[in-house]
């Protein structure tokens, strides 16, 4: 077995721990999991040639998200702000600890956590393709939902799409408007665009 893959499947086998579960087109699995499949996918559609640091990055971005609940965190933006920063830490530590058991160096493992922290973003080609395809994720399985729920503030749905919209680039662009929206849903996204 590969590196690559033995990483994979540590990475795997550490998401499918995860409590909490998403229902796509009928089917459960662990909510952690499910996403790290669809972000790596995502990734690789936008990157055809990705090497293979953002593939890792892309299979372990969110690796143990459960661990810390926001739940923990007092409301609030700061409380929110430090929240995603412990958060993203954990990941990387985690990610780093399994990428040393199937056999990757310091080297690998550093430039996965430049990825995973996201340094440099608009700047770094691979945290920017890894942007792109974090809000694809959001886009394509949890926009309609959060949409329904939020339906009587379009406007607080607008501000976040425009903030999700802004993290990307042209390119990521180019995949979100291609995905199959509510008539409603497209509206919103297009509103926020004209809002860049």
């Amino acid at each position: 077995m590969s590196k690559l893959n033995k990483a994979f499947e540590l990475f795997d086998a550490y998401n499918k721990q995860d409590p909490r579960g998403f229902t796509w087109e009928g089917v459960t699995e662990p909510q952690e999991y499910f996403f790290a499949i669809k972000l790596y996918e995502w990734v690789s559609k936008l990157d055809p040639d990705a090497g293979e640091e953002l593939l890792l990055a892309s299979r372990s971005q969110h690796i143990g998200r459960w661990e810390i609940p926001r739940e923990d965190y007092p409301e609030g933006r700061e409380p929110y702000l430090k929240w995603r920063k412990d958060l993203a830490l954990h990941h990387a530590t985690i990610a780093s600890r399994l990428m040393k058991d199937a056999g990757y160096g310091n080297e690998t493992s550093d430039r996965v956590e430049q990825i995973i922290l996201k340094k440099r973003i608009k700047v770094d080609a691979d945290v920017q393709t890894m942007e792109n395809a974090l809000c694809l994720v959001f886009l394509q399985l949890q926009y309609e939902e959060f949409r329904k729920k939020y339906m009587d503030d379009p406007e607080k749905i607008i501000n976040i799409l425009r903030k999700s919209l802004l993290k990307m680039d042209s390119h990521g662009h180019q995949f979100a408007l291609k995905l199959p929206y509510s008539e409603n849903g497209l509206a919103l996204i297009n509103e926020a665009l004209s809002r860049l």
